[in-house]
């Protein structure tokens, strides 16, 4: 449902939709490479750039020094009702190798493509042009009815391309200057061109690398073979264990606190028309593995897994050596979804690889880390009148989907904030993200202001 209040917000949207276009252009000219330290004036001067709009805007808009980067933060109290805190973050991630690029990545422009007309430069998906979404419903609805309809917070930061190292501790020393009911989050995509999304399950990773040492050095395998314990056999057998004929996990607890997806969330993603088999098949594959009698997007969206990423024993050069190894190593991962907790799962693996350790071999793990997943309460009725504000802006109906990775700042808002988010963005998969001639389709860029503009209607109407 929309209100009297939006019909105009969203015709002059459409109207200074040239303009809107213009001062993303001009934020996406400043090259703000974050992991880069000859980019750290850049970076300080997207945030002023920021700052400057903002307050243009009306809002109480400061820049924040850091370690690091600077932290952006603005708000607009004049509103009434529930109270939002949004987040994008300003930098970008390096260009190289930049002769891939077709023009310069900081020399943005509308081009045309057999798709329709795209935003080129970096930064023009991964988030500028996403965070700028926002910040133009915003102007929009200043615009036209002077005050926005809710309390209205913004959150940017400037490292999130290079591991948000002051992230957690900001949020710590300024909770409660940040604190709002529901946090909004637009570094996310579509589910296709035509269907937004709202992603509220993002999965957890536990990882690390297991090394098994038999012999103290290298051995001949014409001297010692048969007769000598091989690691590389034992890393084998212990990596093929992990999962049983039907592609389960066989660690000890390893389902504990993973939930079932309810039948209206199931549902959903049947009516998503997922095909599985051209997801495959564009990467050369054609049978899905994993769990038996689970659907590709269960897979992705709803289910731990527990992968090898890597193994490395003996001779790998080119030609052959002979040798029986001393060592064989390999890494593995998991991904998290629901309650699981990742430290239970890494003593789990390694309870599993003990009781597989013969004689004479030894094992150690290494870098060790692991983070919990993040779930959203869709019960929550501000995501389901988002999520009607979202289909009444887009061809087809929003779904609640999950993420087959991790965006940690969720995480931290629940943990340190007390804050639930909402995840909604507005890229597509083609949009190169990280990679040469990255681009953000006019289409999503457009419909993105409009689709914030009701759904801040909706959420003022809770």
């Amino acid at each position: 449902m929309t209100s009297d209040a939006v019909t105009p917000v969203l015709a002059h949207v459409d109207a200074q939709l040239d303009a809107s276009v213009e001062r993303l252009m001009g934020l996406l000219r400043v090259p703000s490479i974050s992991t880069d330290p000859a980019f750290k004036a850049d970076c300080d001067k997207a945030a002023d750039w920021l700052v400057e709009e903002l307050a243009e805007l009306g809002f109480d808009a400061a820049k924040h020094t850091t370690p690091g980067h600077p932290m952006v933060v603005a708000h607009d109290d004049e509103g009434e009702g529930i109270h939002v805190l949004f987040y994008g973050h300003y930098d970008v991630q390096p260009v190289d190798p930049l002769n891939l690029w077709n023009r310069e990545p900081f020399d943005p422009a509308i081009e045309d493509t057999p798709k329709g007309k795209v935003i080129r430069g970096r930064g023009a998906a991964d988030d500028k042009g996403q965070l700028m979404t926002f910040v133009e419903a915003c102007r929009a609805w200043r615009a036209v009815h002077d005050d926005l309809p809710i309390k209205v917070s913004m959150f940017f930061e400037g490292e999130e391309e290079s591991g948000s190292p002051s992230l957690v501790p900001y949020l710590k020393a300024h909770a409660e200057d940040l604190k709002a009911d529901i946090a909004l989050i637009c570094d996310t995509g579509m589910f296709d061109p035509e269907t937004p999304a709202i992603t509220t399950a993002l999965r957890g990773l536990a990882k690390l690398e297991l090394v098994i040492t038999g012999p103290n050095k290298d051995l001949h395998s014409g001297m010692f073979g048969g007769a000598a314990r091989n690691p590389a056999h034992v890393l084998s057998r212990v990596l093929a264990d992990l999962h049983d004929e039907d592609g389960a996990c066989t660690l000890e607890g390893f389902y504990d606190g993973v939930p079932e997806l309810s039948n209206a969330q199931r549902a959903q993603w049947d009516n998503l028309g997922f095909d599985a088999e051209a997801f495959l098949g564009s990467v050369g594959l054609s049978v899905p593995a994993g769990e038996k009698g689970r659907s590709a997007l269960e897979m992705i969206w709803s289910r731990p897994t527990c992968e090898v990423n890597g193994m490395t024993s003996g001779y790998t050069g080119a030609g052959f050596k002979t040798v029986l190894p001393s060592k064989a190593s390999a890494k593995v991962s998991f991904r998290l979804v629901g309650t699981q907790d990742p430290q239970a799962v890494l003593a789990a693996f390694k309870a599993h690889v003990a009781a597989r350790m013969p004689a004479d071999c030894s094992f150690e793990l290494l870098d060790t880390e692991g983070s919990s997943a993040t779930t959203m309460p869709i019960e929550n009725p501000a995501f389901e009148a988002a999520r009607q504000a979202l289909s009444d802006e887009w061809p087809r109906p929003a779904a609640f989907i999950g993420c087959g990775g991790s965006i940690p700042v969720a995480g931290h808002f629940q943990n340190i904030l007390g804050m639930d988010s909402m995840l909604i963005g507005f890229g597509n998969d083609d949009d190169q993200i990280h990679s040469p001639n990255e681009k953000y389709d006019l289409t999503a860029f457009h419909k993105g202001i409009r689709s914030w503009v009701r759904v801040l209607d909706a959420l003022s109407r809770l």
